[in-house]
């Protein structure tokens, strides 16, 4: 595929507008176990980081996605805004202008890291990590029908923190309170992942 300023925009253009389409599912969520404005910070950073698509666009990927990851950092704020600006920002740094598979998956586990030790957390603490984490051993095992698959992984692992105890962020003060409930930022990392693998599908 060509990556070039009409795929970057898409990209843009398709994980903003599902971000935003999903900010009232996402406050319910944080409602339950945090402090219940995940889905307003987010959708307030994927409003700014939509509203500079077409700047964005003019970039080459790499630098679209520092960019946009600048943009999470001073608009989503709380502690989503670090994590998700450190996600993209990483991936912009370690992606080429024209990734492959592989490019992707070194990149997105470079990213995870940099996740890990921004949050001090691990996979298994009802985090956004518990959805990234599968997703990266799904790319790493590759296949034909990845795209699908891989949005498949990341709904199924955000639906996998329900049953989980939270041992990070505000929603492990509530202890067992927090067994029972789909963590926010499982759940926007999924919505961010399968909106990614659509945008690539549909510029393939």
């Amino acid at each position: 595929m060509t990556f070039d300023d009409a795929f970057t925009k898409a990209l843009i253009a398709r994980v903003s507008q599902t971000v935003i389409a999903h900010a009232e599912e996402l406050t319910r969520l944080d409602q339950a176990i945090g402090d219940g404005d995940h889905g307003i910070n987010m959708k307030r950073g994927f409003e700014a980081v939509l509203g500079e698509a077409d700047s964005l666009a003019a970039k080459p990927l790499p630098e679209a996605l520092k960019a946009a990851g600048m943009q999470l950092v001073m608009k989503v704020g709380g502690a989503s805004g670090p994590l998700y600006g450190t996600l993209f920002m990483t991936l912009g740094k370690e992606l080429p202008e024209a990734p492959d598979l592989e490019d992707a998956e070194k990149a997105l586990g470079a990213a995870i890291s940099a996740v890990m030790a921004r949050g001090k957390s691990k996979a298994g603490q009802k985090t956004m990590l518990d959805v990234l984490v599968p997703v990266h051993e799904r790319l790493s095992a590759g296949g034909e029908d990845l795209l699908f698959e891989l949005s498949d992984a990341a709904d199924s692992a955000a639906e996998a923190t329900v049953p989980m105890k939270a041992e990070k962020g505000r929603a492990s003060f509530l202890g067992d309170r927090s067994i029972g409930h789909m963590d926010p930022g499982a759940r926007s990392s999924a919505l961010i992942l399968r909106a990614v693998c659509q945008a690539i599908g549909e510029c393939r």
